[in-house]
This record gives C-alpha cells, sequence and structure tokens, in this order.
C-alpha cells in the first residue's frame, strides 16, 4: 500500500517514489535503514539534500535511469557522500524487487565512486566495491583519540574516508560510549572502531560514529567495511570474511576480499512504501 509523504520545505515535483529498506538484516538483526527515491527527472541538489534532512535516516539514495544504467547519489542528512554501502544495497532491492529492474540482470550504477555493481547470489545481495585500505604516513593523534573513545587503542590509521582504529576486545567495542565532541574534532569522514570476534560464526565487529557527516552511530556501514576488509583480511590470513556491525540495530555482512575490489553481501527488506509530494513555498 501506498502512503504519501509531505516535504514542505523545498521545491518537489509530485510523482517520485520512495522507499524505505532496511538493509543488512541478520536473523537478529535489524540492519541499517536507508530511504530510497526514484526519481523521474533531475533535481537541483538543495532539493535532495533538504528532502534527505527531512527524511532523518542515515542516507538517502536518490536513483534515476539513465541509459541501460542508473544514476546513483547518497545524502546523509547534512551531506552528499562520495560512497555508501548500505543505500546501495537497498536501491539494488528496490529496483528487483519492485520491477524496474529484471532479477535477472545486474545492477549498474553511475556514482561519485565511478561504476559500483550489484548482483543477487541465492538470497544474498553482493556490492562490488573498491577496496579503501589504512594507508600509511599520516599521523594519528592517539592521546586525543583514547581520550574521545574513553578506551585504549591497540591501532589506528587513515584510510582515504576514515579513521580505523582497533581497540582489545569485542566487548570493549561493544560498550563504548564515546564522546561525539570529540570524535567530531578529528578531520575524518567517520571513526571506525573494531575488534577480532567473539561470537561464533563472525571474523570481526565494528562500529561506526560519523558526526562530521551528520551521523552520531551508522547502524551498519557497508563503505567501511571497504576498509576493515582489507585490514583483517590480512591479520587473519584469509579473504573471505563474516563481519558484524554490534550497534544497537545491528547488521551481518559477508565480504570476499579480491585484489583491489571487495564483494560485500547483504540482505533487505521493504518496510513503507509511499509518495513524495511537496508545496513549493520556496
Amino acid at each position: 500500500m501506498w502512503q504519501s509523504l509531505r516535504v514542505d520545505s523545498v521545491n518537489v515535483s509530485f510523482g517520485h517514489r520512495l522507499w524505505w529498506v532496511d538493509a543488512f538484516i541478520g536473523d537478529a538483526e535489524r540492519g541499517n535503514p536507508a530511504v530510497v527515491v526514484l526519481l523521474e527527472r533531475p533535481m537541483e541538489d538543495q532539493a535532495l539534500q533538504q528532502i534527505a534532512f527531512e527524511l532523518g535516516v542515515s542516507e538517502t539514495a536518490f536513483v534515476r535511469r539513465v541509459g541501460d544504467g542508473w544514476s546513483l547519489r547518497w545524502f546523509t542528512p547534512t551531506v552528499e557522500v562520495d560512497l555508501c554501502g548500505h543505500a546501495t544495497l537497498a536501491t539494488a532491492h528496490v529496483l528487483w524487487s519492485e520491477g524496474h529492474l529484471d532479477e535477472a540482470r545486474q545492477a549498474r550504477f553511475q556514482t561519485r565512486s565511478g561504476l559500483l555493481t550489484a548482483d543477487r547470489e541465492a538470497g544474498w545481495i553482493t556490492l562490488d566495491f573498491p577496496a579503501t585500505p589504512v594507508a600509511t604516513g599520516r599521523p594519528v593523534d592517539i592521546g586525543q583519540l583514547t581520550e574521545s573513545l574513553n578506551a585504549s587503542v591497540h591501532f589506528a590509521g587513515h584510510s582515504c574516508f576514515d579513521l580505523l582504529v582497533e581497540v582489545q576486545s569485542e566487548a570493549v567495542v561493544r560498550a563504548l560510549e564515546p564522546s561525539i565532541a570529540g570524535l567530531a574534532a578529528i578531520p575524518v569522514r567517520g571513526v571506525i572502531v573494531t575488534a577480532r570476534a567473539e561470537t561464533p560464526g563472525f571474523d570481526f565487529v565494528s562500529r561506526f560514529f560519523a558526526p562530521n557527516v551528520g551521523i552520531d552511530e551508522d547502524p551498519v556501514c557497508g563503505s567501511a567495511h571497504c576498509c576493515l576488509g582489507p585490514y583483517w583480511s590480512e591479520r587473519l590470513g584469509k579473504t573471505d570474511l563474516k563481519a558484524w556491525q554490534i550497534s544497537d540495530r545491528g547488521g551481518v555482512l559477508k565480504l570476499a576480499l579480491r585484489g583491489d575490489r571487495v564483494r560485500i553481501s547483504g540482505q533487505a527488506v521493504t518496510v513503507l512504501r509511499a509518495n513524495l509530494d511537496a508545496a513549493a513555498v520556496c
């Protein structure tokens, strides 16, 4: 059943449809909500950002058919971002489940991070994303980081987007109550905190904090695993990994390292369908 959603503060053409999708769900995990908006025509950046702000989820994906593929952009409530995993998974799920793309065809997205693809495999959706490994040479203020996390730091290093921090144990990751203001003072997109998993069936756990892009804690961040995958692959000596993001909602991801790419697999479910309406009052 379709519902009507009104956004009064921007100029929006009628007729755009949206879906609320939980991505990277598990047996007992609720995953990360994303809103997917199917655009019938291009829309101004200011309007896209305002819609994302009004919707209030960590990422809103705006998708539009372009040639034989799709243009895809991702917005947090405050900024457009270069890469987002859970909203891409949600978008692919919508295209297949709502009949916009044949289930046998690959989803191909033109994005700010180049061509990204998604495939359906035995009930899972697999994204093909660029690896963003930790690089050397960029200093980390361990004192500031320790104070902000209120936890001892085993390792810290920068990827092209984020700061990855390894702590002592899964229990430490689970118990973190960081200073969000302290983390916001670190000039990165977000801070990934991780440890080797103690729960059977998983290789590592993580949480992701991104106050600099309007998300105090992201329930499940697919793009953070573009860094986590190479990091734990090297330490554990394996290329296929199973990850658990242990936020309050929680999420499950399967990773496969393939050269400079990371294949990220997850499952998704549609929660809500709506029509996006607006009053042109700007």
